[in-house]
């Protein structure tokens, strides 16, 4: 929802409510989304040993950030999925893709993930 007057910073009031929001975005995808609990149940494992194995803030940051950013994409994956669901089950090529390209950016991220995890652990390791 726009801002009711130009660009001026948010009341308390509305931080509040856009943070319960946020929450209440958290627990349907929790509740209502396999693949969004799985990979928390990765970031759970993933973060400790981000912050363990990054050498410092710098590789600290991308290792637990890929993980994060698998997330983000994730959920507005899932909210492209409710949106075409909403509108009906029937097969649309424009729906079928629209889905598709949801799925190809949480596989984009997870890739990223791998990339980031390689370049930074396989100097150590190698």
């Amino acid at each position: 929802m726009a801002d009711e007057i130009g660009h001026l910073p948010r009341r308390p009031g509305r931080i509040l409510l856009a943070t319960k929001w946020s929450l209440q975005g958290l627990r349907a995808a929790w509740l209502h989304e396999s693949s969004f609990r799985l990979e928390v149940y990765l970031l759970a494992i993933l973060g400790p040993l981000a912050l363990w194995l990054g050498a410092d803030g710098i590789e600290r940051a991308l290792l637990l950030g890929s993980c994060l950013l698998v997330l983000a994409v994730e959920l507005l994956n899932s909210a492209i999925e409710a949106v075409i669901e909403r509108y009906g089950s029937e097969h649309h090529e424009l729906a079928g893709r629209a889905k598709d390209m949801g799925s190809a950016a949480v596989f984009v991220a997870m890739m990223n993930v791998l990339l980031i995890w390689a370049l930074v652990l396989w100097p150590r390791f190698s």
